[in-house]
Order: structure tokens, then C-alpha cells, then sequence
């Protein structure tokens, strides 16, 4: 018999002002606005048809109110774990790209080059990266099986694949980044279980995809 396929499901929160006015949110602490809420709610449609088994959430207000949105029609609680806050920007936090390109522009374009931003507490990639997929990889191997739905943050989503699909998180660009209330889904490896390397299903999912 055939054993149950394992599936990571890795979903962006809501729409929040920050998102909305362009701004840097890093570990900035919101809420959803209403968009961010309905677009919560029509995710949790699609949700409730096929639910997973657990549901984790970066503790970050935007991403906890969304993962609560969308656990309603499960049965299931949210637990957060911290390994899913957003990538943390330091001093550039709560600015719009066009401010840091003014203030910055040496490290902006170290930034938009995906390289090191020195001296301003932006967390490095790597860190970002390796810090995700390994929570991912821990929370696969203990639900084997099963289905698991992790609420977090777009650049932490966005790392956390390329790590978990074995790839430079410095170097590769080829991978989009998610919408609100986006999600992705990823299967493990099956060819290379040891290095907990799993391969990309689906990218970039809307809210209404059943």
C-alpha cells in the first residue's frame, strides 16, 4: 500500500497598512487592515475543504490573526514558534524603498543584489533562510504523513524555500515572492531523505485556489 504523501504548506499572511503604503515591515508588530481580513477569511474557505493537521504561526500579530482566520473552519488550535518571525530589517524597518535608496543607497544596492547589508541590523539571508527550513524539516518529520501549514512572513517563506530546496539563498533569484495570503507547497525529496531537501509543488496559490 501506498504510504500517505507528506505535504508542507507554507501561507503569507494578510494585507497590512505597512504592506499597503509600500513600507519595510521586518519584525514591526501589526495587524491586518480589512483587506488583510477578508482576504484571511477567503483563504479559510479553501482551508476548511481540504484542512491540514496542524497549523503553526509566526507570533507576529499579522501572521497569529491570519492562521486564527483560517483555523476556524478546522477545529485546529495555532501554536506559533518563533523560527517563523519575518526577516528581521533592522534600522530600515517601517521605511519605503525609495527612503532607503536615499539615505542607504550603497547598501540598498547591496540589498536589491541580494549581498550582505552590513552595519544596519538587516539579518543576514543564510540565517533567515537556514532558521526557517530547519523548523519546516522538524515539524515534516514529526507528522509524517500528514499536512502542515505554516502562517509566516514573505521573506522568511521566500528563504525558507530556497534553503529547503537546497538552494544558494545569497545567489538564486528565481524564485517569486508571495502575495498576501499566498501560499506554496512543497513535498520532501523522497530521492535524498538525509538532507531534508524537498522539491516545490505549487507557488503562489491565491486565497480562492481549492
Amino acid at each position: 500500500m501506498r504510504s500517505a504523501r507528506t505535504r508542507l504548506i507554507l501561507v503569507r499572511h494578510g494585507q497590512t497598512d505597512y504592506n499597503r503604503e509600500g513600507r519595510l515591515q521586518g519584525q514591526v508588530d501589526i495587524p491586518l487592515n480589512a483587506t488583510g481580513v477578508r482576504q484571511a477569511e477567503s483563504l479559510a474557505v479553501s482551508v476548511a475543504k481540504s484542512p491540514p493537521d496542524v497549523i503553526i504561526a509566526s507570533p507576529l500579530e499579522r501572521a497569529l490573526e491570519t492562521a486564527r482566520i483560517i483555523s476556524r473552519g478546522t477545529g485546529l488550535d495555532v501554536v506559533t514558534d518563533d523560527a517563523f518571525l519575518e526577516r528581521s530589517f533592522g534600522r530600515w524597518e517601517g521605511l519605503r524603498g525609495e527612503d532607503i535608496k536615499r539615505r542607504w543607497p550603497e547598501e540598498h544596492a547591496d540589498w536589491r543584489a541580494h549581498r550582505p547589508v552590513l552595519g544596519l541590523e538587516v539579518e543576514d539571508r543564510p540565517v533567515v533562510g537556514e532558521r526557517v527550513a530547519s523548523a519546516c524539516r522538524d515539524l515534516v518529520a514529526r507528522h509524517a504523513g500528514g499536512t502542515v501549514m505554516v502562517v509566516a512572513h514573505g521573506a522568511a517563506i521566500t528563504l525558507g524555500i530556497t534553503a529547503l530546496l537546497g538552494l544558494d539563498t545569497n545567489g538564486f533569484r528565481g524564485l517569486s515572492g508571495l502575495e498576501n495570503c499566498h501560499r506554496s507547497v512543497l513535498e520532501p525529496l523522497l530521492g535524498d531523505p538525509a538532507n531534508g531537501l524537498m522539491r516545490l509543488a505549487s507557488h503562489n496559490l491565491p486565497p480562492d485556489f481549492t
